[in-house]
Parts: C-alpha cells; structure tokens; sequence
C-alpha cells in the first residue's frame, strides 16, 4: 500500500510568496537550497504547547523521543532511504535535518507530521503500523514545543 503526507496535488508545488498558494497553505522554504513550496498549514497555528497540556512533562525531543516513532511508522518502505511505498523523494523522515543531499528532514515537515499523524491521524494509512494515541500526542508535543533535535544533556 503506497502511503504519503502529501494531502493533494497542491502540496509540495514550486512557489515564491504564500499569494501563490491556495488557503490553508503557506510558501515554505522546503531545504538549504532556497526552494519554495505550498505546504499545508492546518488551522489554529501552534503556537502554544498542548498535545497533554503544560504538565504533560518535558517537551519531547527528535533523537529521544520522536526519531523512534518515525522509525516504527513512516520510515520503512515509504520516507527513508527507500521510497518506494510512497514515491517521494522530496522528504525523508528518518533524519532530522538535510546531510548534503538538500532533501529536507523531519524538522521541515514537522508541522505536517503533526497535521497527518496527530490532527487528521490519516497516517500512516491503514494497514501499516502505527503509532498509538500516546505516541500522536507525543509528535503533537514535539510540533508544539518547537521541533527540537536533542534534549540538553545530548552531547554535542
């Protein structure tokens, strides 16, 4: 079964200023090589944590708490290494930043890991694994806190 966060052909289209993208989109530089994409937006923007509420604990973290959900659920056959699950190449989810390759990581797409895995829960798609109610909150948490790699006890 193929799986993809892309919501529609609009998502992942070439663009220069969120004018040229329809509502609920916005024109996001997608990688370090300045290219401009319309990217899902999902309305209320995050700006506040929730996903468990201020005392829901520690903001979770890409290479603690994140990284091994993304493993479990969307990096398999579909955006890691190999893409042939979804046929996107434009992303990967099984770093957290580009390595030299210009494909952006989880980092550029983690407000829609949240809007696809947490808000609209439409992935992975059935009959893939998928995470559990406490792990959507925890990618939830993560959007919200501000999409951070490493806790402050990592080391450098």
């Amino acid at each position: 079964m193929a799986c993809s966060i892309n919501m529609d052909e609009v998502a992942g289209r070439a663009c220069s200023e969120d004018s040229e993208c329809p509502s609920l989109y916005a024109c996001t530089a997608t990688g370090g090589s300045g290219q401009r994409t319309c990217e899902v937006i999902y309305p209320p923007r995050y700006t506040e944590v929730d996903g468990g509420g201020t005392d829901a604990g520690p903001v979770p973290t890409y290479c603690d708490d994140v990284q091994p959900i993304l493993a479990a659920t969307c990096v398999g056959a579909c955006h890691g290494a190999d893409t042939s699950g979804s046929g996107h190449s434009s992303f990967r989810l099984d770093y957290y930043e580009p390595t030299g390759n210009g494909v952006p990581g989880a980092r550029a797409k983690a407000l829609r890991i949240r809007v696809r895995a947490s808000d609209l829960k439409d992935m992975p798609p059935a009959g893939s694994p998928a995470p559990t109610a406490e792990q959507r909150a925890v990618l939830a948490r993560w959007v919200s806190g501000g999409a951070p790699l490493c806790g402050p006890d990592a080391g450098p």
